[in-house]
């Protein structure tokens, strides 16, 4: 009777201290957690690791869990966005100048596999990556948008407008880097604001920005990638190009339209053409262009398409900073 006794009391010990291991256990798994709070995001305020997160975009709503591994991007500006809240992604559009890519984003894209060109994306190269998630441009992929979200989860910014900030903040939630994509954001209009601080009466130069290509000249406005930025600094513009519109397409009657304190050109630069600096030499050999002010004042300058138009993201937002500070010598 007593062996008996003895043997259960054995097993009474085994078991609690097998739970008190089990407790143990369980509560030094949760100290390397990041700590969540009551609404299931972690201190930082992005989701927790595995809680779901509702995207909407252009398309309609995506239900996406954790940080993706395995990102392919569809557009120029996309792939600089990610690229600037540390995600690399498996595959991306070719740039539209450069073999393959911008040499601004260059030396971070080793190894990212091209899937075709912004306007063609390859559907089979795509599936090939086996991506966890699809970032494309409602603009650009409409069509192939059901086609992609076969594929893996998809994820559509509504337009390529001027303001890149809406997209650069869709694309950041999107790979669960909202926090780093806000200090981002925040980042840059600090330095805007810094410059701007010290333009002083520069601000009121009224600048004109003008590209050329064969088939046609424009003028860029206040909703265009330059304009915007522009319009951010305070910086004048024409009255022609001072609109709440993207471009105007010219005649050479509307030369004039061109004019201000001073221009900023580029022209056509993708592979192989060299028409659009041809076309700029004949069109300031116009008597019109040759009598506006800022040809008489020699306040003509050529600038990259690639920062000034064609990147559009954050990182060529940067440099057209950097050249617009040069240019005002402000820094």
């Amino acid at each position: 009777m007593l062996s008996s006794v003895l043997r259960h009391k054995s097993w009474m010990l085994v078991l609690t201290l097998s739970a008190l291991l089990l407790i143990l256990s369980a509560c030094g798994s949760k100290t390397s957690e990041t700590p969540a709070s009551n609404d299931g995001k972690t201190s930082n305020g992005t989701p927790a690791a595995g809680e779901a997160r509702t995207i909407k975009h252009a398309m309609g709503t995506e239900t996406l869990t954790g940080t993706p591994q395995r990102v392919v991007i569809l557009t120029n500006e996309g792939t600089e966005a990610l690229l600037t809240v540390g995600i690399k992604p498996v595959g991306a559009v070719k740039s539209w100048v450069g073999d393959p890519w911008y040499d601004h984003i260059k030396a971070d894209m080793e190894g990212v596999e091209v899937v075709g060109e912004e306007t063609q994306p390859n559907v089979e190269l795509i599936a090939g990556l086996k991506p966890d998630l699809i970032i494309g441009n409602k603009v650009r992929h409409e069509k192939i948008y059901d086609q992609l979200k076969q594929i893996a989860p998809t994820v559509f910014s509504e337009d390529l407008a001027g303001d890149w900030k809406i997209n650069f903040s869709l694309y950041a939630e999107a790979v669960n880097k909202k926090a780093e994509g806000e200090k981002a954001i925040a980042d840059f209009d600090k330095r805007v604001e810094e410059v701007k601080s010290k333009l002083g009466e520069k601000a009121k130069t009224k600048v004109s920005v003008v590209r050329f290509t064969a088939g046609e000249v424009r003028t860029y406005m206040k909703d265009t990638f330059s304009g915007v930025l522009l319009n951010q600094l305070g910086i004048a513009r024409p009255a022609d190009q001072d609109k709440n519109e993207f471009v105007e397409k010219l005649t050479k009657e509307r030369i004039p339209a061109m004019d201000g304190d001073v221009m900023f050109y580029f022209v056509q630069q993708d592979p192989g053409v060299t028409d659009g600096d041809q076309a700029a030499q004949e069109w300031m050999n116009e008597p019109l262009f040759k009598n506006l002010n800022v040809a008489k004042n020699n306040k003509v300058h050529k600038v990259s398409e690639v920062v000034w138009n064609l990147a559009g993201g954050y990182k060529a937002a940067n440099l057209l900073l950097d050249e617009i500070a040069a240019y005002f010598e402000v820094k």
